[in-house]
């Protein structure tokens, strides 16, 4: 199925129910994790949106594929033993896709380099274990959904501590952490790290407040993986 505008907004929505409600369980669980993780450490908060990506790659079905969202979905490392990864899709041993999923609420500024960490080592470790003939012989294709509250601390710009040993990159210069992510997602797209990539912000409470990138919005999601279901189709 192909996703609109509307179905993510619908996603995104659900993403902030799912958050609340799993605070509340933890509440009247008397388990109650410090800060904001209480909403996340359940993982149900971006069930919707999986959903809604998994959802796309239903046409590969009837070829035997095997979309893959729920436990534990490890691919192979090279730098380590394994990663596991929200969505995979294989079909025989070609591993179609693999997408992460990945979300900031508040602490933009202690989780930002651990995100970028993440987006950059996960898929530096699944290319290169792919050169190693670890997960079939068809190059893979991985992507990586972020979903960002829109708050003050996420849109102004940052003050960095400290004072760099050498110039940073001027792009950086009096940007906000979500124009930080903005260059990150472009820079991985445009370095190939990455085969789709998609920048959702949102207000709390709400849908979908802006798509601060269109290259990597959406729709270029939408079609980046039409345009891998086609491909595959071919092989098959």
């Amino acid at each position: 199925m192909s996703a609109t505008f509307e179905d993510y907004d619908a996603a995104i929505r659900a993403f902030w129910t799912g958050r609340d409600l799993q605070t509340q369980k933890q509440i009247e669980s008397g388990k109650v994790d410090a800060g904001t993780r209480g909403s996340v450490t359940g993982g149900q908060h971006l069930t919707a949106l999986q959903n809604l990506i998994a959802s796309q790659f239903a046409p590969l079905t009837a070829l035997g594929a095997t979309i893959r969202q729920t436990g534990v979905i490890p691919l192979p490392g090279y730098y380590r033993r394994a990663k596991n990864w929200d969505i995979v899709v294989t079909y025989g041993d070609t591993l179609v896709a693999a997408i992460e999923c990945k979300s900031q609420v508040g602490s933009f500024g202690n989780n930002f380099n651990n995100r970028t960490e993440e987006a950059i080592g996960n898929a530096v470790d699944l290319w290169r274990a792919y050169e190693a003939g670890l997960v079939g012989p068809v190059k893979p294709w991985l992507g990586f959904v972020f979903v960002i509250e829109n708050a003050a601390g996420s849109t102004s710009v940052v003050r960095d501590q400290g004072r760099p040993l050498y110039a940073p990159d001027p792009m950086f210069d009096s940007s906000s952490y979500v124009r930080r992510y903005e260059l990150l997602f472009e820079r991985l797209l445009r370095e190939r790290l990455y085969d789709a990539a998609c920048l959702i912000s949102t207000t709390k409470g709400e849908g979908i407040h802006d798509e601060p990138l269109a290259a990597v919005s959406t729709h270029n999601l939408t079609a980046a993986i039409a345009g891998r279901i086609a491909y595959i189709q071919a092989l098959g």
